[in-house]
């Protein structure tokens, strides 16, 4: 286990692993699943809420305000700025033809990010972190009340809101999930994902010690069992749906999911070359997950433009372009170009965020320099 001051290099990679396969799902390209073993969608999501449930401190509980004062600043302050430069970027682009989006206000600045997060489209993946807040938010007030009651036990926490997130998978199979619904319902699905990481900390990570072949024996056969046995892995956390085997297969798979890309993580940070760009990518995945949807949309403009301009691209699909945010061309018709926005889709967030983090340092010394000066 790291100290405080080190950086845990292997939750660094998973953390990667996990943004390339949201990148990847968003693409609809398969080629990290090991031939359909590992679905993203039954697993990809709970990545992030593992890792953030095991670097979780129960320290937090002692200043609640200060906690969630963190919270806000670090996920939803730059949210909101991103959620109004994809607003008005919207409405530039309804003025030129694209119907992509919703219309801007309060509604879609304020409310929308928490309802469902896909009001503006370009920036749709990062539904994910006004929701991540609120699960840290109910995390750290239920440990609250539990160590009041002296109920603050980590199997009980994890059992409660395993069985309260499979109760909320039956309900959604019911028909019972829906509308505003999904809103509680989302949450309370995701919940058992953080719990997941901090019990690993706290109660699984000394044990975690099986041989890599025998571990991934176990793991796999698992997962190609369920796999046989079961009508296709996947599922839709964001809207609580396709739920096609039960209320325990999905959390199944997650655990399967997880462990395996655990123990790849583990193995990629032992190796002395090669890893460090993927702590890189471990260390930006809000950027990726805010950018990467408005990255593919570059590429396909430039795509489109080669359409207009050359003779290059003649079979692109420009009514597409324009109302389908999950267009995907084919440059020369092979999946292969996927590669193109896969890459794109990282690297350009990567450099959106070295870009940011050189204008503050700039600001912060324009800042100190004119304050000497007052």
């Amino acid at each position: 286990m790291k100290t405080d001051t080190e950086e845990n290099r292997q939750f660094r990679i998973l953390s990667a692993l996990g943004i390339i396969f949201v990148v990847a799902g968003h693409l609809g390209y398969g080629v990290f699943d090991l031939g359909g073993v590992f679905p993203y969608y039954s697993f990809h999501v709970y990545i992030f809420l593992f890792v953030s449930g095991y670097f979780y401190k129960d320290e937090a509980e002692k200043n609640i305000g200060g906690y969630i004062w963190k919270k806000c600043r670090v996920l939803l302050v730059p949210y909101f700025l991103w959620n109004l430069f994809y607003g008005v970027l919207a409405q530039v682009l309804h003025g030129i033809g694209f119907s992509l989006g919703e219309v801007l206000s309060f509604r879609t600045l304020f409310l929308s990010p928490f309802i469902d997060g896909h009001q503006f489209l370009y920036n749709f993946s990062a539904w994910f972190v006004p929701a991540l807040f609120l699960v840290e938010i109910i995390n750290v007030l239920m440990r609250k009340i539990l160590g009041v009651l002296r109920l603050k036990y980590e199997w009980l926490i994890f059992i409660v809101s395993l069985i309260v997130g499979m109760v909320t998978i039956q309900l959604a199979i019911g028909g019972h999930v829906w509308g505003i619904y999904k809103f509680p319902g989302r949450l309370l699905l995701m919940l058992p994902g953080f719990q997941m990481g901090k019990i690993y900390k706290e109660k699984i990570e000394t044990y975690d010690t099986l041989p890599d072949g025998i571990y991934f024996l176990i793991v796999i056969g698992v997962q190609i069992l369920i796999s046989i046995f079961n009508a296709g892995l996947a599922f839709g956390v964001v809207w609580v749906t396709s739920f096609a085997n039960g209320f325990a297969i999905p959390y199944l798979t997650v655990v399967t999911g997880i462990a395996f890309w655990l123990r790849i993580a583990k193995l990629i940070s032992e190796m002395p070359v090669g890893s460090g760009k993927l702590v890189t990518v471990g260390r930006n995945t809000y950027s990726i997950m805010m950018h990467h949807v408005a990255v593919f949309m570059l590429i396909k403009g430039i795509f489109y433009l080669c359409s207009s301009l050359t003779p290059l691209c003649a079979e692109f699909d420009r009514e597409l372009f324009f109302h389908d945010i999950n267009y995907v061309y084919l440059a020369g018709g092979t999946e292969a170009s996927k590669w193109i926005y896969l890459l794109s889709g990282i690297a350009v967030p990567l450099l959106i965020n070295e870009m940011l983090g050189k204008v503050k340092i700039f600001v912060g010394k324009l800042i100190s320099t004119y304050g000497r000066g007052l």
